[in-house]
């Protein structure tokens, strides 16, 4: 039995330089895309991802806000996937906090570019999958 699971997922998802985001397409078909890391995140409750506001996945998420982070550990074969509710923030505030220096490779007009905006995923419910087994629960 894990002490605490929360801070055992908290390090499985610190360690890992990649995010799976799940969403559904404008036709309903969930999709996949790999992410760099949260910039950002709050516990299990709040992840924050920058991304291109033209993109295809802020378009199906504006549709439809329903998504899923998954994080893995293929070392020890275990990870975690979380559900919940995306935002998509194009404030200035929040742009400018979640901006890092580097950026502009992407976004080239810097942090007012308007092709740069913040994904926010709120969870709602986590799944944790480690030796053969899983835990759900809530944040």
């Amino acid at each position: 039995m894990i002490r605490d699971l929360q801070k055992t997922v908290g390090a499985l998802i610190d360690k890992c330089s990649i995010a799976q985001l799940c969403y559904l397409d404008k036709d309903g078909f969930p999709v996949t895309r790999a992410m760099l890391k949260p910039r950002e995140r709050h516990d299990l409750r709040e992840f924050y991802f920058t991304t291109n506001t033209s993109s295809e996945k802020v378009s199906a998420l504006r549709n439809n806000p329903k998504a899923s982070l998954y994080f893995v550990d293929r070392r020890f074969f275990r990870g975690v996937s979380l559900a919940g509710v995306a935002e998509i923030l194009e404030d200035a505030a929040t742009k400018e906090r979640i901006w890092r220096e580097g950026d502009e490779q992407y976004y080239s007009k810097g942090v007012t570019d308007p092709d740069y905006c913040v994904i926010k995923i709120t969870v709602q419910k986590v799944r944790y999958y480690s030796n053969f087994k899983s835990t759900d629960f809530n944040v």
